[in-house]
């Protein structure tokens, strides 16, 4: 797929409708014509897909101030298509925890849960991120439900997998910390129950 930068593409939108209608105008339809349809081409590919795939590739190499100014550069996110639309707020999800803003990304992530997510990788990262989130607060259960869910899509990918797998056995640690906490605090109050000695009656 090739991905135009958005910069080229306002270039070649401006140049493809003026020099078109400048054509169809002095020389003729036919003349003008192709140059008019691709700027409105490229004009629609920008409206209804925004700058998703050239901020993702600056996801991919961790430049999440330069896929911020790329994102920023989108129309109206909710003109977006739903799979472009779901990317979009994944990005910006990502980029305000890279930030360790919590409350942002996670608030950037509801908003792409919303929305369906056609492809099982992408659904899987969401649901895993905000289960990592959850385990962050604590809310273990809430951590395990998202944690299946993304379990549920099945992903072959290693580094994923590997990720599950760790905060999977984190899960099951802080269960067996609480089952030991509870045990402890009711082997204190039985303790404290038996080692009660009755104090003698004055005679």
């Amino acid at each position: 797929m090739v991905v135009i930068p958005p910069y080229l593409r306002f270039a070649l939108i401006g140049v493809c409708l003026l020099g078109g209608i400048a054509l169809w105008v002095s020389m003729g339809i036919w003349y003008g014509i192709f140059f008019v349809l691709t700027g409105l081409i490229l004009l629609g590919g920008y409206i209804f897909l925004g700058t998703v795939a050239p901020a993702a590739k600056k996801i991919q190499v961790q430049d999440f101030d330069g896929a911020e100014k790329i994102l920023n550069l989108t129309l109206k996110p909710s003109w977006l298509y739903s799979a472009n639309q779901a990317f979009y707020y994944m990005m910006r999800g990502n980029i305000a925890l890279s930030r360790k803003d919590m409350v942002a990304g996670e608030a950037w992530l509801r908003k792409a849960e919303s929305i369906e997510i056609p492809t099982p990788t992408e659904r899987a990262t969401l649901q895993f991120q905000l289960a990592q989130i959850e385990f962050q607060r604590k809310n273990f259960s809430a951590a395990k439900k998202y944690l299946k869910k993304a379990k549920e899509a099945n992903i072959k990918i290693p580094q994923i997998r590997e990720q599950m797998d760790m905060l999977d056995q984190a899960l099951k640690q802080s269960g067996q910390m609480k089952a030991a906490q509870r045990m402890g605090k009711q082997g204190h109050r039985m303790m404290g129950r038996s080692g009660k000695r009755r104090r003698p009656r004055n005679q």
